[in-house]
C-alpha cells in the first residue's frame, strides 16, 4: 500500500511587496507536479495576495493562512498544528526568513523536509533535501547533515505547467528586436520599472513596442500607467498577467529581474537584459552573462533611464548575440526539474539509510561482515581475513586522511552495512558491503547513493569508480540504481572486473526525467 507521505505535500512559503512572488510561484510549479503524480498539497502562508492563493486553489491545494510570518512568534504554533494534522507529509520550506531554527523545529516533528534555497547563507541546513536550481549552485558550500541530499543546478529548475506546453516551440530571431517585454517581479517597491519605461521612450529601436507586466503587489500601478500613457511608443501595462508564456514568446527580448522569471525566459529562448533588484540576484545575473545566456546590466539602483536605453538598443540591434542567447538559454533549462524533484521526494529509499563515520568500536563488526562467505566470494581477494590482519588494516584506514569510511544505519540506528572510499587525486574508488541479515532490502543502492553524494561534497573530487565481478549481478544493479554507469572492463588482482563510474556533474541530475501528464 502506498505510504501516506507520498500523497501529502505541505508547503510553507510567503510572498509580498518586499520579498516578491518568486518563492510562491516556484512552489506552485512543485505543487502542480505533485498533483500530477496523484498527491495532495497544503499551503501554509502569510501571503494575502488573493490572485496567487487562487492559483493554488485551482490546483486543489488547501490553504492555511497565518496571521504573521516568522520570525513573528505566532508563526510556528500555527504551522506546527498543520504539520501535526499531516504527520506523514513531506514538508517544503521556501523563504530566506525560514532559518535554521525553523528547519530544526520541522525536523523535530519527524517530518521529511525539503528546503528550496538560493544562497547557502545559513549556518546549518537540517533538511533531508536541499534544492538550489541556480547556475552557480555547485560552487556553494552547504553546512548540512551528513545524509542531507543536495540537488544542485538547473536540471532542477521548477517551471509551472503552462510553460511546459511550449517545449519544442521554435523562436524566430528578427534582425531588429522591436517587441520588448518588461517584467521586474511581483513587488518592485523601489519602482525600477518606471526607469525602464522611461528608457523605452528614448531607445534607438525603430517601431519599438513594449508590454510591461507588474504584479498584484506592485504599489506603483497608477504612476506606471500614467508614464506608459505619455510615452511616444506603444506601451501596454498588464497587472498580474495570466498568460506569461504567450507574452514571453511574443517578445523579441525581455528586460527582467534576475529572479525566478529568468528560468521561464531561458526555457522559451527569450533573450534577456537582466537587472539586479536584490543582493540574492547578483550571482544569477553574473552567471547569465558568463554563459552567454543574458546581458547583465548590473544593479537596478545604479542604472539610469539613459544607460538602460542604450543597453536596450544595443541588444535589440544585435541579432547574432540574441540568437546565441536564445540557443544557450534553451540548453540550460529543459523543463523537467519539477518532475525530477517529485520522483526523488516520492522515492523513500534514500531516507531509509543514515550515514555516520566508522568508529574504533566498529572494528569487529566490520571484520565479521568482511568474512561472510558471500562477501568473500564477491571480493577480488577471496581468502578469509585473519583478525590480526584486519586490525592492522583497520587502524591504517582510520588514520588515513584519504580514506572516507562510513557505517550505514537504518532509521532505528541499527548498522546495516558499510561504504568505504579511497581517494587519489581527483578520483575515489568505492567498496560497499551489506550485513547478511539486511541484504535484499535496497540498502545497497540507497547507501551507495547517499554516501557518494556526501563524498562529492566532502572531498571535492570529480569522479567515483567501482570495480565489480561481472557475475555479481546484485552489486551491479545497486550501483546502476545509484546512478553509476558501466565504463568497460579492467583486470583487478588477476580477475576480470566491470568498472562502473559516477561523475560529479552526472550526480547532480542522475534521476531520470519525469514525464508530465
Amino acid at each position: 500500500m502506498e505510504d501516506a507521505r507520498e500523497k501529502c505535500l505541505t508547503i510553507r512559503a510567503d510572498a509580498g511587496v518586499e520579498m516578491g512572488t518568486g518563492h510562491l510561484m516556484r512552489c506552485l510549479a512543485l505543487a502542480q507536479a505533485w498533483g500530477d503524480a496523484g498527491g495532495h498539497v497544503v499551503l501554509v502562508t502569510a501571503c494575502r495576495n488573493e490572485a496567487l492563493l487562487q492559483r493554488f486553489r485551482a490546483e486543489g491545494a488547501a490553504i492555511q493562512l497565518l496571521e504573521h510570518a516568522y520570525p513573528d512568534p505566532g508563526d510556528w504554533p500555527s504551522t506546527s498544528q498543520v504539520l501535526a494534522a499531516h504527520p506523514a507529509a513531506c514538508i517544503v520550506l521556501d523563504g530566506y526568513h525560514l532559518d535554521e531554527t525553523y528547519q530544526q523545529r520541522v525536523k523535530e516533528t519527524g517530518h521529511h523536509l525539503l528546503v528550496i534555497d538560493d544562497m547557502a547563507h545559513l549556518k546549518h541546513y537540517y533538511a533531508d533535501i536541499v534544492l538550489n536550481q541556480n547556475l552557480h549552485a555547485d560552487h556553494l558550500q552547504y553546512p548540512c547533515e551528513p545524509d542531507t541530499r543536495l540537488l544542485l543546478g538547473t536540471c532542477y529548475v521548477l517551471l509551472r505547467r503552462e510553460f511546459l506546453a511550449w517545449k519544442g516551440w521554435k523562436r524566430n530571431i528578427p534582425q531588429v528586436a522591436r517587441r520588448v517585454l518588461v517584467t521586474l517581479g511581483g513587488g518592485d517597491p523601489q519602482n525600477h520599472t518606471l526607469k525602464v519605461v522611461q528608457a523605452l521612450r528614448t531607445a534607438d529601436v525603430p517601431d519599438l513596442e513594449a508590454t510591461v507586466v507588474i504584479g498584484a503587489d506592485n504599489p506603483h500601478a497608477d504612476s506606471l500607467a500614467a508614464a506608459a500613457g505619455r510615452a511616444s511608443v506603444p506601451i501596454s501595462l498588464i497587472r498580474d498577467a495570466e498568460n506569461m508564456p504567450e507574452l514571453m514568446a511574443w517578445a523579441d527580448l525581455a528586460v527582467a529581474s534576475a529572479g525566478t522569471t529568468t528560468w521561464e525566459l531561458l526555457f522559451l529562448g527569450t533573450p534577456i537584459l537582466a537587472l539586479v533588484l536584490a543582493d540574492n540576484q547578483q550571482a544569477l545575473a553574473d552567471e547569465l552573462e558568463q554563459h552567454g545566456a543574458g546581458m547583465n546590466t548590473g544593479r537596478a539602483s545604479d542604472a539610469t533611464a539613459s544607460s538602460l536605453s542604450q543597453a536596450i538598443a544595443a541588444l535589440a540591434n544585435d541579432a547574432a548575440r540574441r540568437a546565441r542567447m536564445s540557443q544557450t538559454g534553451r540548453g540550460i533549462v529543459d523543463g523537467q526539474g519539477a518532475g525530477r524533484l517529485v520522483t526523488i521526494m516520492r522515492d523513500r529509499s534514500h531516507s531509509m539509510v543514515k550515514l555516520r563515520p566508522v568508529r574504533q568500536q566498529d572494528c569487529r563488526m566490520l571484520w565479521e561482515w568482511a568474512n561472510d562467505p558471500a562477501a568473500r566470494a564477491a571480493s577480488f581477494s577471496p581468502e578469509a581475513i585473519s583478525w590480526q590482519g584486519h586490525v592492522e588494516w583497520f587502524e591504517a584506514r582510520l588514520s588515513d586522511p584519504n580514506c572516507y569510511h562510513y557505517v550505514l544505519q537504518n532509521q532505528q540506528g541499527v548498522p546495516v552495512g558499510q561504504v568505504r572510499f579511497d581517494v587519489s587525486r581527483d578520483e575515489a574508488e568505492v567498496s560497499v558491503s551489506i550485513a547478511p541479515e539486511f541484504r535484499g532490502r535496497a540498502f545497497g543502492a540507497a547507501g551507495i547513493s547517499i554516501a557518494s553524494s556526501h563524498l562529492f561534497r566532502e572531498a571535492g573530487i570529480g569522479r567515483i569508480c567501482a570495480h565489480i565481478k561481472p557475475d555479481n549481478e546484485s552489486s551491479i544493479l545497486a550501483f546502476t540504481k545509484a546512478g553509476y554507469h558501466a565504463d568497460g572492463t579492467r583486470t583487478v588482482k588477476g580477475h576480470r572486473a566491470l568498472r562502473m563510474v559516477l561523475e560529479k556533474h552526472e550526480e547532480a541530475c542522475r534521476s531520470a526525467p519525469h514525464q508530465h501528464r
